[in-house]
């Protein structure tokens, strides 16, 4: 990060917007990823679970899956939501496909025990990361998004370019 990127107040207007903008969209990329490897860590834990109580396999958990994933699919962003990219090719997402590919992930119930916990352990460690480097993203776009605040409600912007903002980050 160079110095004008962590003092906001140094940039020109129209590179205030544009980091901004590149930064949500990085924020866009991280979330889908952190998404996905929830999902992925949700059935694999659901599988642990059903091990855990003794159930036989009766087939795979995919008619478990409306529970499973519930708290995904209803859980709501925490940031407003913006028009997604498709994040499928970013390499976030493929390197999570390549963790999920070293593990066998796609057939849960022909792991070991000892795997499908080396394949939770993995999971719970690459979604934490990134819910470090959202973290992260949060307090640098929060920082940028102030000082836009900052100089509309000062006058050093002019208030009729806050409505191209999101359209055009190099408007100004």
């Amino acid at each position: 990060m160079s110095t004008t990127e962590s003092d906001p107040r140094l940039l020109p207007l129209p590179e205030l917007r544009a980091l901004r903008a590149r930064l949500q969209h990085d924020d866009d990329a991280v979330s889908y990823v952190r998404r996905l490897t929830q999902a992925r860590l949700d059935l694999a834990r659901a599988e642990l679970s059903r091990r855990a109580v003794g159930d036989k396999p009766k087939g795979d958990i995919t008619g478990e899956l409306p529970t499973i994933l519930g708290a995904q699919l209803t859980g709501g962003p925490a940031r407003p939501p913006r028009p997604a990219d498709d994040f499928s090719h970013h390499p976030l997402a493929e390197a999570l496909d390549e963790l999920c590919s070293d593990f066998g992930s796609t057939d849960l119930q022909s792991m070991s025990l000892e795997e499908l916990g080396s394949y939770v352990a993995a999971l719970h460690e690459f979604e934490q990361t990134r819910s470090a480097e959202r973290k992260e993203l949060f307090g640098r776009i929060d920082a940028l998004s102030a000082e836009l605040v900052r100089r509309y409600r000062d006058g050093e912007a002019d208030v009729e370019g806050l409505l191209g903002d999101d359209d055009d980050p190099a408007a100004g």
